[in-house]
């Protein structure tokens, strides 16, 4: 069974930063696309970022470009999220997923881990 973990959320001021990891287990990690999808109080969940399978192909939404980067590690079965330039509009409830080949749609995701909170104060 596939799990998805993710970790590294919190709260910080506007201008900050906070790296998110999601580890998973279950299945070959380095066969799928991962991607991290957020959620704000009284909005629906909207796509951030997606990684293809080795790596070398990156998508962001463009309310995070140039400050968000994501990557993966597959030694370790972790993907991450560099949040840099954090505003106050990037509060959410974090989500990492995984799929197939990587997409901006959440339907086409497979796995999902149980999110992380990442509050930004101004």
């Amino acid at each position: 069974q596939v799990q998805l973990v993710e970790s590294g959320g919190g709260l910080v001021q506007a201008g900050g930063s906070l790296r998110l990891s999601c580890a998973a287990s279950g299945r070959t990690f380095s066969k799928y696309a991962m991607g991290w999808f957020r959620q704000a109080p009284g909005k629906e969940r909207e796509f951030v970022a997606a990684i293809n399978w080795s790596g070398a192909t990156t998508y962001y939404a463009d309310s995070v470009k140039g400050r968000f980067t994501i990557s993966r590690d597959t030694a370790k079965n972790t993907v991450y999220l560099q949040m840099n330039s954090l505003k106050p509009e990037d509060t959410a409830i974090y989500y990492c997923a995984e799929a197939p080949r990587p997409s901006d749609s959440s339907w086409e995701y497979d796995y999902w881990g149980q999110g992380t909170q990442v509050t930004v104060s101004s």
